[in-house]
């Protein structure tokens, strides 16, 4: 009895840490550009099969080059349309020919007649940014203002950049949370030693959420990958204290930069978020991060493997770790999470504020 009481206290909790609504049972919403490949990934006259919050996703490049995206069944008998051949700028059904321009329209189906053709499938909005393909799951009438202008510091010439790619089995607003609290430092402490973090402080607005760390390390030295990421910029004689380190939620991405001393930033991550199966308990996690290149030429270039084993490493642990919540949640069958940090409970009212909730009922009260 007396632990079932204790469940109970701390399930109410959280419920009112979040409104009483399971955070975890909010789903991203639509109204929003989400990647969903990379650029190199499609070639002039093919197709890739992708996935949105459960919906199957046809991304095409014509042979003309341009890039659309459709619902991926065929209208006649569901089968997936990238079983089927580009032509031209036309998707052809493998099955019995069905062919679909840009705009979802069906065109011809061979052996009826252009006099009876039948219902299309849905088209979405499609584009390219920095090298990534976003797609737009709703109201297409939104898509064009809302379309990131960049992504990070992916376009700048100063900064030498790597792609993030990994599928996680997690709830997205799990991700936004693991980067935004960066008390969980002690998560890494084989790859950067004890570091303690202190929050600077933080803001908000209707849909974004912004917090300020510096860092004092309290246990061991910094690896090869994390003195390249910043210590290659900071100035004779400076020490901790001194980087500053804004964390931004701007709905539905996030950005991360690292400041040593004056001038732009020497760290710069942009990540997105994509999920894929209806409950949304799983994302593709898409992001850049790029270090800005010291005034030695060549030094970077040199550091780059270790920085990629550095930052593989920490996102190991982080998939790792988000993953277990997920599976605790599971387990619970509600958002249980006790959170105490001001920042982390900006960010929680932000995304309950900014997503939808899930179909079959997220509302605990």
């Amino acid at each position: 009895m007396a632990r079932g009481m204790r469940m109970s206290a701390e399930t109410m909790q959280a419920r009112r840490s979040s409104g009483g609504v399971d955070l975890r049972r909010t789903d991203a919403h639509p109204d929003y550009w989400y990647p969903i490949a990379w650029s190199r990934e499609l070639r002039p006259g093919r197709m890739l099969a992708r996935r949105y919050a459960g919906d199957p996703i046809a991304v095409v490049r014509g042979q003309d080059g341009k890039l659309f995206a459709l619902e991926n069944r065929c209208a006649h008998r569901q089968v997936p349309l990238t079983h089927g051949v580009v032509r031209g700028c036309t998707v052809k059904c493998g099955y019995h020919g069905w062919a679909y321009n840009a705009d979802g329209d069906c065109i011809d189906v061979p052996y009826l007649g252009p006099e009876r053709l039948p219902n299309g499938v849905r088209a979405y909005p499609c584009r390219e940014v920095d090298g990534l393909i976003f797609i737009f799951p709703g109201d297409a009438t939104l898509a064009e203002a809302r379309l990131p202008p960049s992504l990070g510091a992916r376009a700048e010439r100063g900064y030498k950049t790597r792609e993030l790619n990994r599928e996680v089995a997690a709830h997205y607003t799990f991700m936004h949370e693991n980067l935004f609290d960066m008390n969980h430092q002690f998560l890494h402490r084989r790859q950067m030693g004890t570091i303690k973090a202190r929050c600077l402080g933080r803001r908000h607005g209707a849909d974004w959420a912004e917090v300020d760390y510096t860092f004092s390390r309290t246990e061991g030295a910094s690896t090869i990958g994390e003195g390249a990421i910043v210590g290659l910029m900071r100035k004779q004689g400076d020490g901790d204290n001194t980087d500053l380190m804004t964390i931004r939620t701007e709905y539905p991405y996030q950005h991360l930069r690292v400041w040593v001393g004056d001038g732009e930033p020497v760290l710069s991550v942009w990540l997105g978020y994509t999920p894929l199966d209806a409950e949304q308990r799983s994302n593709r996690t898409f992001g850049y991060l790029s270090v800005k290149r010291p005034k030695i030429p060549g030094l970077l270039e040199a550091a780059w493997p270790f920085v990629t084993i550095f930052t593989e490493n920490i996102f190991k642990e982080d998939k790792e770790i988000v993953e277990m919540e997920q599976v605790a949640h599971d387990a619970q069958g509600d958002d249980w999470n006790n959170e105490v940090f001001p920042p982390i409970r900006d960010l929680r009212a932000l995304l309950l504020r900014c997503g939808v909730p899930h179909p079959d009922g997220g509302d605990c009260r």
